[in-house]
């Protein structure tokens, strides 16, 4: 019995050995294409380059991505954008490196913090003023391109 079986497992890995087929041609060179993807004729609609370009015109438009913010502040009260711009002067005078937006988004009125492409980022300086702004929270938000800030080398 363990004979047979010994027989039958060397003809399995035998006969795995010889599976991989080639087909003549498509042996490949260093950046090229094998000639059987060479010789397939594909037609597409017109459409679907005039699509492409829209998408392509489209993002080069867009001026923003998603992201994270910290949102500091929301009301709907009848001078809700008065105490939203106070907000905003108060949080720039304490933590005057960041970038602070105001936006009402229907009732409320809203102060929102940073432009963070993670939410590590974000959670950093959430940390940070979690004791001054107790009623402060993460949001995703489409924000603004990050400046790339270079690199020091030490």
């Amino acid at each position: 019995m363990k004979q047979f079986l010994l027989l039958i497992t060397a003809l399995v890995t035998v006969l795995t050995g010889f599976g991989q087929v080639t087909f003549p041609g498509s042996e490949m060179s260093s950046g090229s294409k094998p000639e059987i993807i060479k010789s397939i004729d594909s037609n597409q609609s017109p459409l679907l380059n005039d699509m492409l370009s829209w998408h392509i015109s489209n993002n080069k438009n867009n001026k923003q991505i998603e992201g994270y913010r910290v949102e500091i502040f929301f009301s709907s009260d009848a001078d809700a954008k008065e105490k939203a711009l106070k907000k905003k002067v108060e949080f720039l005078t304490l933590y005057p490196d960041n970038t602070v937006h105001v936006k009402y988004i229907t009732p409320n009125f809203r102060v929102r913090v940073g432009d963070f492409r993670t939410k590590n980022e974000a959670l950093k300086l959430f940390k940070e003023i979690k004791s001054t702004y107790p009623l402060s929270f993460i949001v995703t938000d489409n924000i603004d391109f990050p400046l790339m800030k270079p690199l020091q080398y030490e």
